[in-house]
């Protein structure tokens, strides 16, 4: 086995300068490092695996991007991700940032040199995707993607939402509610088009009280709740944009005496791990295989560091409902 012993000797250096190469290169003449990389080379001698980084000019890190953890959609797949990349050999700089804060966000991930990007929270008309193509580093975005359309996994996203609308108007509500987030990203735009489009093909009359789409903390969800109960005509079910709203919503219904399903059903998309637990069983949208968006895009970023190659990933995960006790027939 080659050892840093027959490194230094092959590079006729001593130990001492072999390990400086590897570990404060800023500090050795650019003629004796070139003369230790190539005695490394020569004997293929991987030490470590900051040793491999400077071998192969990588640094085996990622950077993420991922969505606030109020949202347990970003739980699932952040540590997906991060148990992927472990097993694969490389560390993940993990940022949770919110849709006011991604300049800030974007800044910190690329101020270090980073193997790649993996990231959830892109805008659909958002300049970082271009400035990343330009710097030529492997990304890509998960359950959001960009306008150009590349780069991404994904599920269906219209579909979804035309599936959730689809439900509860077969279990025959008419009263039906929207509760989204920003449109300005492309989960949310493209349910709520779904959504819309499923409601127009059933010719289900909604207004524009019914049309709630706002941020997806908490406090916005109970007053998008407490605006729906306060109308007229309450809506009998929500179709909520996300498992995170469907929840927020459910607990707020609760806290103000309302019986899901009985009084109001619920509806929600993604199917998170949480949305089958044995004391929610939300009814909800998502992909019909069940696999984690975050585990697929981490794999297909691996696969494009290592091969050294940004290939066009344009992944759309089928979907389905997934039937539970939060949504019943009137």
């Amino acid at each position: 086995m080659v050892s840093s012993k027959d490194v230094a000797k092959h590079a006729g250096v001593s130990q001492t300068t072999v390990s400086r190469v590897l570990n404060t290169p800023e500090s050795v003449k650019q003629a004796t490092i070139d003369k230790v990389m190539k005695a490394i080379n020569d004997l293929n001698y991987i030490p470590n695996g900051h040793a491999r980084s400077l071998v192969q000019n990588r640094t085996n890190t990622i950077a993420l991007l991922s969505g606030p953890l109020h949202n347990p959609f970003f739980v699932d797949s952040t540590s997906a991700i991060v148990n992927y990349a472990t097993k694969m050999g490389y560390r993940v700089n993990v940022q949770f940032v919110n849709d006011q804060k991604l300049n800030e966000a974007y800044a910190t991930a690329i101020e270090h040199k980073v193997d790649g990007v993996i990231l959830s929270c892109i805008l659909l008309d958002d300049p970082i995707f271009e400035k990343l193509i330009r710097m030529d580093i492997p990304f890509i975005t998960y359950n959001r993607k960009h306008k150009n359309n590349d780069y991404f996994v994904e599920i269906d996203n219209f579909k979804a939402g035309y599936l959730a609308a689809q439900h509860v108007i077969e279990q025959g509500h008419t009263a039906i509610a929207w509760v989204g987030g920003h449109l300005t990203v492309s989960t949310f735009n493209n349910r709520y088009l779904g959504f819309l489009q499923a409601m127009e093909d059933y010719k289900i009359p909604y207004t524009k009280p019914y049309l709630i789409n706002t941020d997806t903390s908490k406090q916005a969800i109970s007053s998008a709740f407490q605006e729906l109960m306060a109308l007229e005509q309450r809506p009998t079910a929500i179709c909520a944009g996300a498992d995170s709203l469907a929840l927020f919503l459910i607990d707020d219904a609760i806290q103000n005496k309302f019986s899901v399903p009985a009084d109001i059903s619920i509806i929600g998309i993604d199917n998170v791990e949480l949305s089958s637990h044995g004391l929610i069983q939300l009814t909800t949208v998502g992909s019909i295989s069940e696999q984690n968006l975050g585990y697929l895009a981490i794999q297909k970023l691996i696969e494009m560091i290592e091969n050294k190659k940004n290939s066009c990933i344009q992944i759309t995960e089928s979907v389905k409902v997934f039937d539970r006790r939060t949504t019943r027939k009137i």
